[in-house]
């Protein structure tokens, strides 16, 4: 049986969706049928001497398990990540293993512009020496290949356990004035907008409530919102776990994402998979899975429009309900974790058979 080491953010000391997403693949039923998948964790959320000291730790235990793998799959974002991943694919490629690079970094483009000449000859040879590159999106997928003058880019959408999320489904109509915001707060998940929006929208609708959950600027969030006098309106939970975050899905009709950058958020399928419209931006994966059936986008920045688009929601509960039924459909059809790792057990073995040919 092929034996893989999937590389990336820890899974208990670690926030955000690659953390997620390798937990997922380490738990999937489909994938341990064909594979022997282990787990290695590269970083963990702390101050600048504890992330650098166990960058140097998971280095120096990785040289002594590497020798076990068939192939290493590395979850990758902008900045620290890539070069700390660039250590783990060159010692693979030294070794005469096969490395999948899987791109989650919402900026990475953005970050690879600013990087000086050295910085861009690691990124180059980052995506060069790569058996595969996994990108989010089928257009993300484009770019990244005219980028970097490569052929070996696939599209491997996320997924969400759309089961399990079937139980924070509830009936729109009840809570048509409610919306909820999964993400860490701050300016580049455009919250301070979000703030802004409701300032304007709740002058129309008095009964619009919105929930901010995640880590983050949470104090400077709550800070203004006070300023603002929006407590009737905003309330902030800071961090919260997989259990209060189906409680929240179910008092909420809508989910609001208004970020600056994005790949495909994690907050938005789980969101789908619950039954919730979506208000998004035009950014990243964004455009390929919301439209007009299912969910409203608005340009990063655009404050009225987003007002616009929550009294839109708001006010229409035959609209809510259409989005609500849409979602639930494509979230099942298109973005259910098992179909996201059928796709990468087929990846699996694409990179390996390549040492074949």
């Amino acid at each position: 049986m092929m034996k893989i080491l999937v590389i990336g953010p820890s899974e208990t000391r670690a926030r955000g969706g690659m953390s997620a997403v390798i937990r997922e693949i380490r738990e999937s039923e489909l994938l341990k049928t064909e594979f022997e998948i282990d787990t290695f964790a590269s970083y963990i959320d702390g101050c600048l001497i504890v992330r650098l000291l166990y960058t140097v730790w998971g280095c120096l235990r990785f040289v002594f398990c590497s020798h076990r793998y068939d192939l290493f799959h590395l979850h990758t974002a902008e900045r620290g990540s890539t070069f700390r991943k660039y250590f783990y694919l060159r010692w693979a490629k030294r070794t005469g293993k096969k490395v999948i690079v899987h791109i989650h970094g919402a900026e990475y483009l953005t970050f690879y512009d600013g990087l000086g000449r050295r910085g861009r000859q690691v990124a180059d040879a980052f995506f060069k020496q790569a058996d595969l590159v996994l990108a989010l999106s089928e257009s993300w997928k484009r770019e990244l290949e005219a980028r970097f003058g490569v052929d070996t880019c696939r599209t491997l959408y996320n997924g969400v356990d759309t089961e399990k999320f079937r139980e924070a489904v509830t009936e729109v109509a009840v809570c048509r004035h409610s919306f909820l915001m999964l993400g860490r707060l701050g300016v580049r998940k455009g919250v301070y907008d979000l703030i802004d929006a409701v300032e304007l929208a709740s002058r129309e609708d008095p009964a619009l409530t919105v929930c901010i959950a995640g880590d983050g600027e949470v104090e400077k969030v709550r800070e203004l919102v006070a300023t603002k006098g929006l407590e009737r309106h905003i309330s902030v939970s800071g961090w919260i776990d997989e259990t209060q975050k189906l409680e929240y899905l179910k008092k909420a009709a809508t989910l609001v994402l208004p970020s600056y950058y994005e790949g495909l958020p994690i907050s938005v399928l789980e969101g789908m998979a619950a039954g919730k419209a979506v208000i998004s931006t035009k950014v990243g994966a964004l455009p390929e899975v919301v439209g007009d059936g299912n969910g409203i986008l608005v340009a990063p920045g655009d404050v009225e429009g987003l007002a616009a688009a929550m009294l839109k929601c708001s006010g229409d509960v035959s609209l809510l309900q259409r989005m609500s039924g849409n979602n639930l459909r494509r979230a099942k059809e298109v973005f259910d974790v098992r179909r996201m790792h059928e796709k990468l057990g087929m990846y699996y073995k694409e990179a390996v058979n390549k040492e074949r040919m």
